[in-house]
């Protein structure tokens, strides 16, 4: 019998906060970066690497500014804040 090995999937990408009008997003995480292709900014039009939660090309700049243009769209969720990672220690058991 043979193992066949696995490549591990990825978690969904689960939105965190809608930051406050003039607030920052928080993107730490990498799927906000594409290293393979700068593709136009769906706010200002210039090349970007970044992309939001969905995959959409944005700057993080672009996004935040959006947001505090419009705080009733902002809250529909379409830019957000990266769920916050847990600390190691910060766990839930004692």
């Amino acid at each position: 019998m043979t193992r066949q090995g696995r490549a591990k999937e990825k978690p969904p990408f689960e939105p965190g906060l809608i930051p406050a009008p003039g607030e920052l997003l928080v993107w730490r995480d990498g799927q906000h970066f594409d290293s393979w292709q700068d593709l136009p900014c769906t706010l200002c039009g210039q090349l970007t690497p970044m992309r939001s939660r969905s995959g959409e090309p944005v700057h993080k700049a672009c996004a935040e500014g959006w947001l505090a243009a419009g705080p009733v769209e902002a809250r529909l969720g379409r830019f957000a804040s990266d769920l916050a990672p847990k600390l190691k220690g910060q766990g839930d058991h004692a």
